[in-house]
């Protein structure tokens, strides 16, 4: 059997194989690493392509030592989540580099870090100024957390006094032309829904790319002819509207009318329309 058949076999059953243990690894593998990650990742692919090219080397050895690099790292994987002290000596520990506004500057020198490296970490958190930080701290996996000073935080929904409607994920419906149905049901909407949406903005699922819907059936799509352009979704906007105008009539009518019982009967209306119309804006906006 020729040479380079041989190669192509090794390659596909050693592929295989570490497939499957870098699953069984788990994802941690596929993000960013801590030192003994990196040290395996490296180990294992460095003998799965000596193995895969050296036709002269022994292929049993190879899964030994693919074995050997996967159970180890495995069983501390699982050691360390029964030990912190193991786990802090493997994956190493977190390192504070500005505590109370103020930089340490013997925990940069201790884990190798200059002031220009302190600065470009911030600046990759949106973080210009050192000034403004409360609390920025080192992980194992070389990323900073970072918690800026209160009065340089960005102002949320809670600190302005707003109450939000929940809100769920957003889910991708259609995608390359064919409907999921799955994610359609999570949302508690059907195929009648779809095709009465499609409908509106008059194009057909098979012309549609990318389509997605939100908690409130609000759909959005992309669709493969980039030429047509398709309007955003205006229900919510027309019903915050169209309940605005009818208030406002109420009121009109109110003011128009001679007939106290009248008169009555639509500024009572109008008050409770008003009260729904403040407590539904938070989710039409």
């Amino acid at each position: 059997m020729p040479d380079w058949i041989f190669v192509i076999l090794r390659s596909i059953t050693l592929i295989v194989i570490l497939f499957f243990m870098v699953k069984w690894l788990g994802t941690k593998q596929l993000a960013q690493l801590n030192i003994f990650e990196t040290i395996t990742g490296i180990v294992l692919g460095g003998i799965v392509a000596i193995h895969t090219v050296d036709l002269n080397s022994n292929f049993f050895y190879a899964l030994i030592a693919m074995f050997i690099w996967f159970i180890i790292p495995y069983s501390v994987e699982f050691i360390s989540l029964k030990s912190k002290t193991f786990r802090d000596f493997t994956q190493g520990k977190s390192t504070v580099f500005i505590q109370d506004g103020k930089i340490m500057e013997d925990n940069l020198k201790k884990r190798g870090y200059s002031t220009d490296d302190l600065l470009e970490k911030l600046r990759e958190k949106d973080i210009f100024l050192a000034s403004d930080v409360e609390f920025a701290l080192l992980e194992p996996t070389g990323s900073i957390s970072v918690l800026p000073k209160r009065e340089k935080m960005p102002l949320t929904a809670k600190d302005l006094g707003i109450k939000l409607s929940p809100k769920k994920e957003p889910q991708t419906i259609i995608m390359d032309g064919k409907v999921l149905l799955e994610p359609l049901a999570n949302l508690s909407l059907n195929l009648n829904w779809l095709e009465t949406e499609l409908a509106k903005l008059n194009v057909s699922i098979e012309n549609v790319f990318l389509g997605q819907a939100d908690s409130d059936a609000q759909l959005t799509v992309d669709l493969y002819d980039d030429k047509i352009a398709v309007p955003e979704p205006t229900e919510k906007a027309l019903l915050l509207a169209t309940m605005k105008k009818c208030q406002a009539d109420l009121e009109l009518f109110s003011l128009a009318t001679e007939n106290e019982e009248s008169k009555k009967l639509y500024q009572r209306n109008s008050k409770k329309l008003k009260a729904a119309i403040d407590l539904i804006s938070p989710s039409l906006q």
